[in-house]
């Protein structure tokens, strides 16, 4: 499904999400509509370790691994990436990743061999649901597949969210 450009709902290491292949610009443009979202506000990608990390970004701050190795689910602003569809990425050249440790979807984004978006199972400005029952039906018959998995599961904490400012440092965007 993936591979052919299909969106999935699926449950992720922070609250539930809609998967697609981060490197397809046709199914990153799907989730854009799905969400009524401006394709200008950027989305979250997924890589399943650092290996995949190292293939789409340029840039390796020094004090990257105290906030990617913590136990939080953190997603990082990198500059530049590379290999990502340019729809994913900000007119700033920027994109935000984050190494998903979660037993369904790193196993699912190493098999894939690629990122995956991920962005709030919600439509754009409303608020993201804390657990399965709060999708909306336009999200549930928007995407091709739903996982049902971890749907009587409570996610209520989205990932924090740095910056890696041009010049290394690395700034606080969402605790």
């Amino acid at each position: 499904m993936l591979r052919a450009g299909q969106l999935v709902l699926a449950p992720t290491d922070t609250i539930w999400g809609i998967l697609c292949d981060a490197t397809n610009s046709e199914a990153v443009k799907k989730v854009y509509e799905l969400k009524k979202r401006p394709d200008s506000k950027a989305m979250v990608c997924m890589v399943s370790d650092f290996n995949m990390l190292k293939n789409h970004i340029n840039e390796w701050p020094v004090n990257l691994a105290d906030f990617i190795d913590n136990p939080r689910p953190t997603t990082v602003i990198y500059n530049n990436p590379v290999g990502i569809a340019k729809n994913a990425i900000t007119p700033e050249r920027t994109v935000a990743i984050r190494i998903v440790n979660h037993h369904f979807c790193t196993p699912l984004i190493s098999a894939f061999g690629k990122p995956l978006i991920s962005t709030s199972a919600n439509i754009s400005g409303t608020p993201h649901p804390k657990n399965f029952s709060d999708i909306a039906n336009e999200i549930l018959k928007g995407v091709d597949h739903i996982v049902e998995m971890d749907q009587d599961n409570t996610h209520s904490e989205p990932s924090r969210i740095i910056k890696i400012q041009p010049t290394g440092d690395i700034t606080l965007i969402r605790a």
